[in-house]
């Protein structure tokens, strides 16, 4: 399904040697592996510093054409200035950004649950400004948000409201772009997530995901998604059953099946 993509939140997990990544793979050949198996990924590094240019360069140099990185906007703008006064890092990070082409997916602007809909404001301005070539997704972690006012903004600047399975907010289904952003996060006090195995069986959420997702799909939107280590524990196997009930056909086999992790 060429508008399903589908990926983990992060890749350089040395506690997926032997189940997912071969036991003798070395870290510098972990993101190339993965790219052999999924057609997404979302980076969570770049929250915590702005890449240097050779180091999104090494990223693009290492997957196929058609692989998509979706990209966190760095703490620096969203916790710490809360879009104040950041032009200069908003700027740094876009242009990082840009070396990847085509192969750019989304930028996520994630807040803390502290960021309350008093911002409204500033994020209207801060949205307003952003360039028009790259594609938005925007996560708030407090319920004040969820009202028409900022869905109408996010509509009229073209964010996707992200789905997020947390116990951080209430689930949403509202659409407010062309194409479907979805992080199932998971709860980081009821899963370890460095096991490198499920922790906790997600079959019949995932079923329910499918169903929500499905329609989206068939309409031919564009639907990114992505699982975090916290969801199931072992996100790999999560993919794998998310395809089986929307009916997708893994591209590649893996060594050890991601199915036989549940």
């Amino acid at each position: 399904m060429q508008n399903l993509r589908l990926g983990t939140i992060g890749w350089s997990y040395s506690f997926w040697k032997g189940n997912f990544y071969p036991a003798k793979t070395a870290a510098s050949g972990f993101l190339a592996y993965y790219a052999s198996h999924f057609n997404t990924v979302e980076v969570d590094s770049t929250f915590y510093r702005i890449p240097s240019p050779q180091t999104v360069l090494n990223w693009k140099n290492q997957v196929p054409q058609d692989f998509r990185f979706s990209l966190k906007f760095p703490q620096a703008i969203t916790h710490l200035k809360k879009l104040k006064d950041a032009q200069r890092e908003t700027s740094l990070f876009l242009a990082r950004a840009e070396l990847l082409d085509e192969k750019l997916g989304v930028l996520l602007i994630q807040f803390p649950p502290e960021f309350a809909a008093s911002h409204l404001q500033d994020l209207k301005v801060f949205l307003a400004a952003l360039p028009k070539k790259f594609r938005y997704a925007v996560e708030v972690r407090n319920e004040s948000w969820l009202n028409k006012d900022f869905f109408g903004i996010l509509r009229d600047a073209g964010a996707a409201l992200v789905w997020a399975d947390s116990p951080l907010m209430a689930d949403v289904g509202e659409v407010t772009a062309d194409f479907l952003y979805v992080r199932w996060e998971g709860d980081r006090k009821a899963v370890s997530g460095m096991l490198g195995k499920v922790e906790v069986d997600k079959k019949a959420d995932l079923k329910v995901q499918a169903q929500r997702i499905q329609p989206h799909l068939d309409r031919g939107t564009e639907v990114f998604g992505y699982f975090a280590k916290y969801y199931s524990g072992y996100p790999p196997a999560d993919i794998s059953i998310l395809e089986s009930f929307l009916g997708v056909k893994t591209q590649n086999v893996l060594g050890q099946n991601r199915l036989d992790a549940y």
